[in-house]
């Protein structure tokens, strides 16, 4: 099965590799040369590159702009995708957005998956990530082999293009407070004295644990800031969780209050580092230090991410 993966980052780039190892026909897409040197298979820069006849897209971009600039550009992978087609669309999106680009993709012949994903960086890369999907059976069915190479769980959602992308939108909201709450948190204990490798512990051995606690602040451990995911892209879909609330008349104000500590992180020139960072906000405001920096714990050695 001939797949392009649009998106070489952190999670486009394990994807893409999950679906390699089971054994379909993957040729990576990225403008940038250093993903594509990382990918280490075919890649080219760009949608139209692609050999004809693709059976299936799958795109990781960032945001609906870059997906349908990707798809359906001067430079797009539309063109390159065989009558019948599959577009799975994995970036995250407004559900307007994603019912938007469901119809180009019809006028064009092509079928087409909403399905959003979860599960980070490892799970990416293991083919073990969390798939939120909504579209047609006949979307559904093109779609199974990656699906099934890249997935450790796919929902079904329903028919209509749209319903997985608001399911990622929900989700976003709790990833995104979750983060904030965890570094303030670990900000609180450090501001208090407390080793940030005790307070790990206990908090990932007890009832306070997260997922996002447990994952995001083992990188302030180690004291890396690598961007596996970005401060700025909880900006972005913090902004599509308050802009869907605003549709549905309801209240969201964890969500409106974490998305202004990224926004903090932001402006305090650290929104392209890793979004377990935002604890630089508090940083900022009370003078402690993090693990790694003078003053500070030292840093537990870097396992994998």
């Amino acid at each position: 099965m001939k797949t392009a993966f649009i998106g070489l980052g952190s999670m486009g780039g394990g994807a893409a590799l999950s679906a390699l190892r089971a054994g379909l026909d993957v040729t990576g897409v990225d403008p940038s040369e250093r993903a594509r040197a990382a990918f280490g298979n075919r890649a080219v820069a760009r949608g139209s590159d692609l050999d004809p006849g693709q059976d299936a897209v799958v795109v990781l971009t960032v945001n609906a702009a870059q997906a349908e600039a990707a798809l359906f550009g001067p430079e797009g992978a539309a063109q390159r995708v065989a009558p019948g087609g599959v577009v799975v669309c994995s970036a995250t999106m407004a559900p307007a957005d994603a019912r938007r680009l469901a119809a180009e993709a019809a006028s064009r012949g092509l079928l087409y998956l909403d399905a959003p994903v979860s599960g980070g960086a490892a799970a990416a890369r293991e083919g073990r990530m969390t798939v939120m999907a909504s579209g047609s059976d006949a979307a559904f069915a093109a779609a199974k082999p990656v699906l099934d190479a890249i997935a450790g769980k796919i929902w079904s959602l329903g028919s209509e293009p749209g319903q997985g992308a608001a399911m990622k939108v929900v989700h976003q909201l709790l990833a995104g407070v979750h983060i904030a709450a965890a570094a303030e948190a670990m900000a609180l204990a450090l501001r208090s004295g407390l080793d940030p490798h005790t307070v790990y512990g206990v908090v990932t051995s007890a009832a306070g644990n997260s997922w996002m606690f447990e994952n995001r602040m083992a990188h302030v451990l180690v004291g890396d800031d690598t961007p596996l995911s970005a401060g700025d892209i909880f900006v972005k879909d913090l902004g599509l969780v308050e802009g869907m609330a605003r549709e549905a008349a309801l209240p969201v104000p964890l969500a409106a209050q974490a998305l202004q500590l990224f926004v903090a992180q932001r402006a305090l020139g650290h929104g392209g580092r890793d979004d377990a960072f935002v604890l630089r906000v508090w940083q900022a405001l009370a003078g402690f230090a993090l693990p790694g920096e003078p003053g500070g714990a030292e840093p537990v050695k870097p396992g994998p991410k």
